[in-house]
């Protein structure tokens, strides 16, 4: 779908070609698009202003049939996410005018254009599966027209970046479906299905297996469904690495909260409480696809979270993976549970060097840090620093969290090894984490709660309302830059 084009603009056959330009700097030197903004300069309303926005039909200089300017601000306050947004708010007008492609001119700094890449391909993309109406298309190519000396190093990084984007519309797509649609065995033969066809190790395991592993926290979690618990392994392992790092997603597939069931007003969206599970399996089929040089694991506990007759109860003791005993405070608080078993069971078949786990799980840090930028919790400030900057690369943003061991007190038991919530209503978010921390052992470990990034209420400029994919991404720059 990403594609290269060069030669001179001016004999340019193209539906649309689309050129940003920020207040100070046209972003170029080429005497076409010099024309073109002399063009687009009659016009006062565009002046390249952040949101500015022109279009221009059959404009002398070139053959394109529409020239479409976005304006980006000035310069200096221009950021790679200014591309990323901008590239996909034209691919939106595209689709929306039925057109068939898109002409980015992209002769301006590397980063910018690899932003604006993932902008035009993560906004080629609508949920429609469960629509009658499928009148409305995404756009069969998007090119880029860069300079022939950079066509070659150009090409390779819009493949990458293609095939890290396919990750990201992946998990999108787990998370948007319904939850009837995705209940833990359905789930666990989607992802089966989508992995088999890459270079990856599938282990899947189903309630029976689970009890052999001692896995009793994630069996008391799906003991009120009628569907059993299942966990879903994916092992890439290129033939020589020096690392092996295990990747956690959470997959509870509804969260009805259990025996304490959610309120109406929260209930509605708890299909997406198996985003965490979506985006590590989404990495781990990229991972694969590009090849890359570490061993890495995605371990996928996948249950539902449902009240009935069987359900686990408040005031229930469970024994855990790890032998350590949990009193149940809160059957609301089942994510930590199906961690805690999945990374005991990680830590027991793999010893990695690093392991990070992602999920949807508290309110709380969504309550602390809002509906687009994730938490992230570790004792160790290099790795909680690593993943901040990939995060803030890529636009999954993240912020590092405290865990001060003092509040581990709140996870306190009169009767059991400790709770799974605090008795008390505050930091919620550190309490979850430092719940987990007790299952990691001496391994080097980050906990990214995705509450709020993980789904969408609204659509932004490159991402429609539903499954964002998020944590795709910043996992495959993570991975790469380790």
């Amino acid at each position: 779908m990403l594609n290269i084009k060069t030669g001179d603009l001016a004999n340019l056959k193209t539906e649309l070609l689309v050129v940003m330009v920020c207040e100070d700097d046209s972003l170029s030197k080429d005497p076409v698009i010099n024309s073109l903004l002399g063009q687009a300069g009659l016009y006062p309303e565009f002046r390249g202003g952040a949101g500015d926005e022109l279009m221009l039909y059959a404009p002398t200089c070139t053959k394109a049939t529409r020239v479409l300017f976005l304006g980006l601000g000035k310069s200096e306050k221009s950021n790679a996410e200014t591309f990323r947004a901008a590239a996909g708010k034209a691919v939106s007008r595209a689709i929306k005018a039925k057109l068939d492609e898109v002409v980015f001119c992209a002769h301006g700094q590397k980063d910018y254009v690899m932003a604006m890449m993932e902008g035009a391909f993560l906004a080629n993309y609508f949920f429609d599966h469960y629509k009658k109406d499928k009148s409305k298309k995404v756009l069969a190519n998007i090119f880029f027209h860069v300079e022939k000396s950079g066509q070659k190093s150009f090409r390779t990084m819009a493949g990458k970046i293609e095939t890290t984007c396919k990750g990201t519309v992946m998990a999108r797509e787990w998370v948007s479906a319904p939850p009837n649609d995705k209940r833990p065995d359905m789930f666990a033969r989607s992802i089966v299905k989508a992995a088999d066809k890459e270079n990856l190790t599938i282990v899947d395991l189903d309630d029976r297996n689970i009890k052999k592993n001692n896995m009793h926290a994630m069996l008391s979690v799906g003991a009120g469904s009628d569907t059993k618990p299942r966990m879903v392994v994916l092992d890439y392992r290129p033939e020589k690495y020096d690392k092996t790092i295990v990747l956690v997603g959470k997959g509870v597939t509804f969260d009805s909260g259990g025996i304490n069931l959610k309120p109406s007003n929260g209930i509605a969206d708890m299909k997406q409480d198996m985003a965490g599970a979506a985006a590590v399996a989404a990495t781990l089929i990229t991972v694969s696809r590009l090849e890359m040089k570490h061993r890495v694991i995605g371990v996928l506990p996948l249950v539902e979270n449902m009240p009935s007759g069987n359900a686990y109860r408040p005031g229930d003791v469970i024994k855990t993976a790890s032998g350590q005993t949990v009193e149940i405070g809160n059957t609301d608080a089942e994510g930590r549970l199906i961690l805690a078993d999945a990374i005991s069971y990680a830590v027991r078949q793999y010893n990695p060097d690093t392991l990070v786990d992602m999920a949807t799980l508290t309110g709380a840090c969504k309550i602390a840090l809002g509906p687009k930028i994730a938490g992230v919790f570790s004792s160790n400030d290099q790795l909680a620093g690593q993943i901040v900057r990939s995060g803030t690369k890529t636009n999954e943003r993240c912020w590092a969290m405290p865990m001060p061991d003092d509040y581990r007190d709140m996870l306190k038991s009169d009767i059991a090894d400790m709770r799974n919530v605090s008795k008390s209503r505050w930091g919620g978010a550190i309490v979850a984490a430092l719940f987990l921390s007790g299952f990691v052992e001496n391994i080097d470990w980050a906990h990214i709660d995705i509450a709020g990034p993980a789904f969408a209420d609204n659509a932004n400029a490159y991402c429609p309302a539903g499954g964002t994919g998020f944590g795709v991404r910043l996992l495959v720059d993570w991975l790469e830059n380790l």
